[in-house]
């Protein structure tokens, strides 16, 4: 049972009951009883959060693994809150489609991405998973069991809250007049109801696909490569990774160029045979390695890149655990004329201030990119976690985010006064607080305190 109290980042929690309903109606029982008894409810997704959203600090941990049916329509599917993200993307495929969203973690529930509005490699084209909601089933705590569909306005005054220049962000409530509730639920990371399904856009399959991961003999060559290829048609895919990254995985991928110290990850629709030729000229315009660069429009080809991406999230978990320290890792996006600002002071301040491995990897097209530090001693790890603040803080002054794709959960919740002013903080909580009285859902999610609860 340990599993269900800790996720992905290690975050460990502990609850007085594990509770695993099979049908909705035993979900709703679950809550009703919660509620009477103002006990606190922790919705437990697949565990691949990185920030402690599913992990409970008491009460009970509500699994809907259960909930794991996928259906699959013309240009939708209907989805249970406990089906497995890599099983809806296999069956669409099935069908000749496929769901935009596709982060990292593909064993994913559907519920997690949503609580999260996750978004991944493809977000460069196609966004975060609100943009892909329909429809969504959510069970209140007060026993109510919204159905509601994209456009239906919530029914009660809120106080707006700005939003970031970044074109990610994925913290607190984006409360605006007017909203729906499904911009509400997404992202709110099982603080406002609870997911029981989702009803999710497909699109059409591409008829062709272009792969590459394109290496640079130095970084500003590739920091420049990528500024010059934002505006490719087509190109749903912009990844990025570091010397540092690289050389965590060199082991794995023997063929590496041994010159390479950064890599840039493409992937783009091919409508004519002219979209494949462009690239020898921009290949040699942004001085890349264009004879040791990797490109491919097999199936076969996109499995192996996708690996290759997969392996340094693979290689930063290993790495953790033979350190034997936690990892410190960003999730700040800021605006996409700030990019090349945010890395310079990433890389400033950690050549500066944290003597220990390090790796900067992630999803550059949006000005994205995850700094992932691997401490060896309490002293780095309070350093990391100074590192981090002041990289949130950055994030902010510079217009981003100080969440992209991750949410808050409990690791990062004191960033939210980093970036929302106590009145936009007060403005959530009342949406909070409306949804669920009693501060049950979630609690120790997004906010450090609640009215009700001030020791939550």
């Amino acid at each position: 049972m340990w599993n269900y109290l800790e996720d992905a980042s290690n975050y460990q929690g502990h609850a007085d009951k594990i509770l695993i309903p099979k049908t909705e109606p035993e979900l709703l029982e679950i809550l009703a009883e919660a509620q009477a008894a103002a006990i606190p409810v922790t919705i437990a997704g697949g565990g691949s959060g990185l920030t402690g959203g599913r992990v409970p600090e008491g009460g009970w941990s509500v699994s809907l693994e259960k909930f794991n049916t996928i259906k699959i329509h013309d240009g939708f599917a209907v989805c249970g809150a406990g089906a497995i993200l890599g099983d809806l993307h296999s069956a669409a495929r099935r069908s000749g489609q496929f769901y935009p969203p596709d982060p990292t973690e593909i064993m994913a529930a559907i519920g997690g991405t949503i609580s999260c509005n996750a978004c991944g490699s493809r977000s460069f084209m196609y966004g975060a998973t609100r943009r892909w909601i329909r429809r969504l089933r959510v069970a209140l705590m007060d026993g109510r069991v919204l159905d509601v569909r994209r456009g239906e306005a919530i029914d009660f005054p809120v106080q707006p809250v700005h939003r970031p220049a970044s074109t990610k962000h994925s913290a607190g409530y984006p409360l605006e007049t007017g909203m729906d509730w499904i911009d509400l639920f997404t992202g709110s990371e099982g603080t406002l109801g609870v997911v029981i399904e989702a009803e999710l856009e497909l699109r059409p399959l591409p008829k062709e696909l272009l792969n590459g991961i394109v290496f640079f003999a130095t970084d500003e060559d590739a920091i420049n490569a990528v500024e010059a290829w934002r505006s490719i048609p087509a190109l749903r895919m912009l990844e990025y990774a570091d010397q540092p990254s690289l050389n965590l995985i060199r082991e794995k991928y023997t063929d590496l160029p041994a010159k390479a110290v950064a890599c840039v990850i493409v992937e783009q629709i091919v409508e004519d045979d002219s979209a494949v030729d462009a690239w020898v000229d921009r290949l040699a315009a942004q001085n890349a390695l264009a004879d040791e660069s990797w490109f491919g429009s097999a199936e076969a080809d996109r499995e192996r890149f996708r690996g290759f991406r997969h392996s340094l999230a693979e290689k930063v978990i290993q790495m953790v655990r033979q350190m034997g320290f936690p990892k410190l890792g960003s999730d700040f996006s800021v605006p996409i004329a700030k990019n090349r600002e945010m890395l310079t002071y990433y890389r400033d301040q950690i050549a500066a201030r944290f003597p220990a491995p390090h790796a900067i990897f992630g999803h550059i097209g949006d000005a994205h990119v995850h700094v992932n530090l691997f401490p060896s001693s309490e002293a780095l790890i309070a350093e990391g976690k100074k590192l981090m603040d002041d990289f949130a803080l950055k994030s902010v002054e510079l217009g981003g985010t100080i969440a992209a794709e991750h949410g808050l959960g409990k690791r990062k919740r004191h960033f939210l006064p980093f970036m929302f002013s106590p009145s936009e903080i007060e403005s959530m909580k009342a949406v909070k607080l409306r949804l669920d009285p009693k501060w049950l859902l979630g609690r120790g999610n997004l906010f450090p305190t609640s009215p009700a609860h001030p020791e939550a």
